[in-house]
């Protein structure tokens, strides 16, 4: 279906038009996740020292989703502040934040990052919520906040769910991000940042004239905001939250920084990046499935705490689904998309699976010659550097399911003849597979039916049927 016979479809407005279903923060999105039965509220006290990411984990392993941990307890507390978690962990998620079908979520995701269809920004100087209840001075205490300590071997409590917010020194653009605090103290986080981030690039810009950068996080938003803050952008992601909603995010003035921040999170940290003081902060789990290093990294000392009435707080289960999600599947889906359809018009679809941490590609295709599957691996190889296997398989497949594609692995592939290996090949640093420069052999895997060597025939299916009709008119004994 042509992208914009998909957004009339699904709800998305023409112009002219407001959308029927609007998703503008977090609260609505949990009542659209709700009304869909994709929410599970959990009113058991949770400890936030591992028992809460063990919960959400769960759940996610187990086919759920979003879930609001509704009695969060620490080691002495009790929080009044629920938890959400698994926001954006699958593709039915991805899809419900989208406002589209399941389907269309690689599409919709392209359409929102051309940058000619974003929408920036809008200042106003309504009162946003978060300034509700404002902390400062001596009064400022991390650890009253109900920040969790995720996996067993995390240095401790750590915000991952929290959207960075910064500005180029330069230009004055905005910029959204993700960084990983780990609480050092009452007012302090280690901020760890990478060297190729645009951050990184604003905080090398004021070590220069020895001035801090400052900074905002902020948590508890709406799915278009967070999604938006998981890409590669050259201008202000806030422009991709724009175009998914259809309409400018409405932003403000922060209390104690200069920063153009988002009317509507539950939850506002703000502080600075002195110029030249760092620390040790971390390990934390990594998206590539192990516990990350310590790392001397800038620190974040928090100006202000402002949130509120009643917020909630959001996380991010690190190493997990939705980190993968964000970080690596949505942002990189329609790059992927692009590149493999530029080789071969009979790519039908492109998926990265969460579950193998954002270094396979699945794609699907309606092949018309045996060479094709070969040359749209490469070009998903050379299209983003973290992808280090390949496995095209045929419409008949659904790549969503991890059953599916072991099915086509097993019955559709001749090792001896249907693998190639791109030996010396870049890869990213952190792919455990790959050496400390990130060089690694990649390896393109051809999961296609071929009837030429031996043909079976049609592949045996059966249609999806509403067992509600079945199951509620059903009787015991």
């Amino acid at each position: 279906m042509p992208l914009k016979n998909c957004l009339k479809e699904q709800g998305f407005p023409e112009e002219g038009k407001k959308m029927t279903t609007k998703i503008y923060n977090l609260r609505t999105f949990l009542d659209k996740l709700n009304e869909t039965g994709q929410l599970t509220r959990i009113s058991k006290p949770v400890s936030i020292v591992h028992e809460l990411a063990n919960v959400a984990a769960t759940l996610v392993r187990q086919g759920g989703g979003a879930v609001l941990f509704e009695h969060p307890v620490g080691t002495k507390e009790t929080f009044s502040w629920p938890i959400f978690t698994n926001a954006v962990a699958n593709q039915t998620s991805a899809a419900i934040a989208l406002n589209c079908a399941t389907a269309e979520v690689t599409e919709r995701m392209g359409w929102a990052l051309e940058p000619a269809n974003g929408i920036r920004p809008q200042f106003t100087d309504e009162q946003p919520p978060w300034k509700q209840n404002i902390i400062k001075g001596n009064d400022i205490d991390l650890y009253r906040l109900p920040i969790p300590t995720h996996g067993k071997l995390d240095g401790g409590p750590f915000i991952t769910g929290g959207v960075t917010v910064t500005r180029d020194p330069i230009s004055g653009r905005g910029n959204l991000s993700y960084n990983r605090m780990q609480v050092l103290g009452k007012s302090t986080f280690g901020f760890n940042v990478n060297e190729w981030r645009h951050v990184m690039q604003f905080y090398k810009v004021q070590q220069e004239k020895n001035e801090p950068l400052q900074v905002a996080i902020i948590i508890g938003l709406d799915p278009a905001i967070s999604i938006a803050a998981g890409a590669r952008y050259d201008d202000d992601e806030l422009l991709i939250a724009g175009a998914i909603r259809g309409e400018p995010v409405k932003v403000t003035k922060g209390v104690t920084v200069d920063l153009d921040i988002p009317v509507e999170a539950e939850i506002v940290i703000e502080g600075y990046l002195p110029p030249h003081k760092r620390q040790k902060e971390g390990p934390l789990a990594e998206f590539h499935g192990y516990y990350g290093e310590l790392w001397e990294s800038p620190i974040f000392e928090v100006t202000a705490i402002c949130y509120r009435d009643n917020p909630i707080y959001q996380t991010i289960i690190p190493g997990w689904s939705e980190h993968i999600y964000i970080g690596n599947v949505l942002p990189r889906e329609p790059l992927l998309l692009r590149f493999v359809r530029h080789v071969s018009k009979n790519v039908v679809g492109l998926h990265i699976p969460p579950y193998s941490n954002g270094f396979t590609a699945i794609v699907q295709i309606n092949k018309s010659n045996p060479g094709e599957p070969k040359n749209v691996a490469m070009a998903a190889f050379t299209a983003h550097v973290n992808i280090a296997k390949v496995i095209v398989i045929d419409s008949d497949v659904n790549m969503y399911d991890p059953a599916d594609i072991l099915w086509a692995l097993s019955n559709r592939v001749d090792w001896s003849r249907d693998i190639f290996l791109v030996p010396g090949a870049q890869g990213h640093e952190m792919d455990p597979t790959a050496d400390m420069r990130g060089v690694q052999t990649k390896i393109g895997i051809d999961a296609t039916y071929k009837p030429e060597r031996r043909d079976y025939g049609e592949r045996i299916q059966y249609p999806e049927v509403d067992l509600s009709q079945y199951l509620n008119s059903a009787r015991k004994g």
